[in-house]
């Protein structure tokens, strides 16, 4: 059927890489598949199902396996010839393409298996309070549509919220000032606070060692609050926060027309005490407002207003794309080609003034781009010297040589016979 849709699509003006792409196979194949005749082809099939396979000594093991755990992997397969038997001539890749071929050819799909869940104990007054982030477009007044983006806090015990709105994509500031709004509306602080791994806040892990974005360490130094960090958009372990996201969408966004963000934010607030906070909950039973005047007893004090100046210019993250930009408020801005590596975690730093956007591959790094920040939309701003080919990988080697040896004539020569 492969072979018969390769030509078909050929014949319909589609390219090879097209082809491949579709039919998710590889160029290599469509290419082979193109120079075969019908008649050629039959043969090759022939030969494939005659032709003796390096891990067919080792088939009835395999399908016994498959047969009774549908839902092992090609992976755990691999692991356990090694394990059992002492396979070391094959790839993995292999292993995955001859566990494909059992699969279908015995008719065993793969079955993933359900995680179980059980309730977890209520939490103690004062305990938690879990943190997410949400945006939606909204309806305007002028007939158009407005994206707007919202932080989400409650209380993991009574369930009291705060919501609070803005207008363009969070950044850290943003985050920590919001986040002192609500220790203010909640009447203190938990002893811990559940976030998703959002990239206002955690720049990396590094084998389960947590790294904070500047802004936020020196924040959450002066706090002192305990950090839970969960995966993001993970519902089984924030479930709480998750339902206020679908509940304040739903319940108090959905179909209101948006005005400005001060009246939208004041409608956000009646909504919290007359519907959000006021309403039964329908776990717990009770009416949050009714249990948080109990825990806010068990809150702790939150002392004095957290001085902003604290706070880094580099707080807003964005991700490097493959086409060597980042995007910024509806544009896209150039950065030195090469910058995106494959495979790497590819993140940018930003500092922005009123009219330039400063981009760095590190906080407090040199920037590799500086820009004027377009008042337009749906642009791309590049800088010429941007999309020149730098150095090779041989000239900057060259340059560390030289960095390194004190001697110029001593480097000159190093590197000309390394060269040679």
């Amino acid at each position: 059927m492969i072979y018969q849709e390769v030509h078909r699509l050929k014949n319909m003006g589609f390219s090879n890489s097209k082809i491949a792409k579709k039919l998710k196979i590889s160029r290599n194949r469509v290419i082979d598949y193109l120079e075969m005749t019908p008649d050629q082809f039959a043969v090759f099939i022939a030969s494939l199902q005659n032709r003796a396979k390096k891990l067919d000594p080792y088939r009835d093991y395999i399908l016994m396996w498959l047969k009774e755990h549908p839902d092992m992997t090609s992976a755990q397969v691999y692991d356990w010839l090694q394990e059992r038997f002492e396979v070391t001539s094959v790839a993995e890749n292999t292993v995955r393409s001859y566990v494909n071929d059992l699969r279908n050819r015995y008719h065993i799909p793969k079955e993933m298996i359900n995680r179980e869940y059980g309730t977890v104990e209520k939490l103690p007054m004062g305990k938690q309070m879990q943190v997410d982030f949400g945006e939606m477009f909204v309806p305007t007044e002028s007939g158009g549509r407005k994206k707007l983006y919202a932080a989400k806090f409650v209380l993991s015990h009574s369930r009291f919220k705060y919501v609070e709105w803005i207008d363009r994509p969070l950044r850290t500031s943003d985050l920590i000032r919001m986040q002192e709004n609500a220790f203010q509306y909640l009447g203190g602080m938990t002893e811990e606070i559940v976030y998703d791994q959002d990239r206002l806040m955690a720049v990396s892990e590094n084998t389960g060692d947590l790294i904070l974005t500047e802004s936020f360490t020196k924040y959450h130094e002066t706090r002192g609050f305990k950090i839970y960090l969960c995966w993001k958009s993970y519902p089984e372990s924030k479930g709480k926060v998750e339902q206020l996201i679908k509940y304040v969408k739903n319940n108090f966004a959905s179909h209101r027309v948006f005005k400005d963000l001060e009246s939208w934010q004041e409608s956000n607030l009646k909504w919290l005490e007359i519907t959000g906070n006021y309403k039964i909950h329908h776990n717990t039973k009770k009416k949050p407002f009714e249990v948080h005047a109990l825990e806010k007893q068990n809150l702790q004090k939150v002392n004095g207003a957290y001085i902003f100046e604290n706070i880094s210019s580099i707080n807003t993250t964005r991700k490097i794309h493959k086409d060597n930009v980042i995007r910024y408020e509806g544009n896209r801005y150039s950065v030195p080609i090469g910058t995106f590596q494959s495979g790497e975690e590819n993140i940018a730093y930003l500092a922005t003034s009123e009219q330039s956007l400063s981009i760095s591959l590190r906080p407090g790094d040199k920037p590799i781009a500086v820009h004027e920040i377009s008042k337009e939309k749906g642009k791309v701003i590049t800088n010429p010297k941007h999309r020149r080919r730098s150095q090779t990988k041989r000239d900057k080697l060259a340059e560390e040589v030289m960095e390194k040896l004190a001697d110029p004539e001593d480097s000159a020569w190093l590197i000309r016979t390394l060269q040679e």
